[in-house]
């Protein structure tokens, strides 16, 4: 990666983490505003930004991410358990390996979730996640909700818990081209229901 694509890449960081600032500020007083600017906000990084997750012979004929509307069943404030982490590692495409810490299980009225903590400088939680929708309207290799060391993080409740809202559930970089390596949900993450809110998969 030369330089400027390290900008390039520094300056879609910064983009992403204030659009969820905005979402974070917003949402508790009106979600279905925050995401509406949230979806808006990732349509306009798709459709123009250098580091687009889409080739840019696909740019033209973007009109926009298949989102479903808001639907407050499947937005949730959970405690995490941390009460016997362990490292994990994480596969991804093409072979790739990614090491985690496995910072704790969070049970929700659809299923239970591991979440993790990325084993590198920084750190950062991250929540994969894959539902019954895989492999039909969304991409087989699950979808990210939280990933906060790329700032796609919606915050915590005053108490420390955490703000699950799966409306704001999005497809990793990979979904949309080989060229990205990420990692995919684990086994342990995999819910047996259809999480019918958030990103859908773009048609072929």
């Amino acid at each position: 990666m030369n330089d400027r694509e390290l900008m390039s890449l520094l300056d879609w960081r910064r983009r992403v983490a204030a659009l969820y600032a905005e979402v974070r500020t917003l949402r508790e007083r009106d979600p279905k505003a925050a995401h509406e600017i949230w979806s808006t906000g990732r349509n306009r990084l798709f459709a123009a930004h250098p580091q687009s997750p889409l080739h840019e012979e696909r740019r033209g004929a973007f009109r926009g991410l298949p989102v479903a509307d808001y639907n407050p069943d499947f937005a949730y404030i959970a405690h995490v358990d941390t009460s016997s982490p362990e490292r994990a590692v994480m596969g991804g495409t093409e072979g790739a390996s990614f090491a985690f810490v496995r910072a704790g299980v969070i049970d929700l009225p659809i299923g239970r979730l591991e979440v993790y903590w990325l084993d590198a400088y920084g750190g950062g939680l991250f929540l994969p996640f894959r539902d019954a929708t895989g492999g039909d309207t969304t991409y087989g290799g699950g979808r990210y909700l939280l990933d906060t060391v790329k700032g796609a993080d919606l915050g915590s409740a005053s108490d420390g818990a955490l703000v699950l809202d799966f409306n704001f559930a999005y497809h990793p970089s990979c979904a949309y081209s080989p060229a990205w390596s990420c990692p995919l949900s684990p086994p342990g993450n995999a819910l047996d229901v259809r999480v019918d809110a958030g990103e859908h998969s773009l048609p072929e």
